[in-house]
């Protein structure tokens, strides 16, 4: 007796079919978005723990509670204080949510020009 031979049920093969191909890279973007996103959120945190004096927890409660309170998306908020750490420029809605919050003044003036009062200036880094 010949062997039998045992072959797939007919059909498309799932690892050619299109719309499955689309979907696993659609997938691929978001993770690798999501991750970029975590990280630019994670920082933002460092940056709220250290100008307001508050714990790592609260620091993300910061952050959500300026998102909701301005109705911008929480990385968007999240890339505004990092650029903020970095050349001291901030929008005022972003700004004033942010004092709310934290209780307290955390620019050095109303020009929000420079970077925040008390921050390192490095030897050779142009800062601006």
């Amino acid at each position: 007796m010949p062997p039998i031979d045992v072959a797939p049920a007919a059909g498309p093969d799932p690892d050619s079919d299109p719309d499955q191909i689309f979907r696993l890279q659609e997938q691929v973007r978001q993770l690798k978005e999501a991750v970029v996103s975590h990280a630019v959120v994670d920082q933002a945190i460092g940056v709220v723990i250290a100008l307001g004096g508050v714990a790592p927890d609260e620091g993300w409660i910061v952050l959500k509670e300026v998102s909701q309170h301005t109705n911008i998306k929480l990385r968007n908020v999240a890339e505004t204080v990092l650029i903020w750490g970095r050349t001291g420029v901030m929008p005022p809605e972003i700004l004033s949510a942010l004092e709310d919050r934290l209780g307290r003044p955390v620019c050095g003036g109303p020009a929000l020009s420079g970077p925040p009062s008390g921050s390192p200036r490095v030897s050779g880094r142009n800062s601006r």
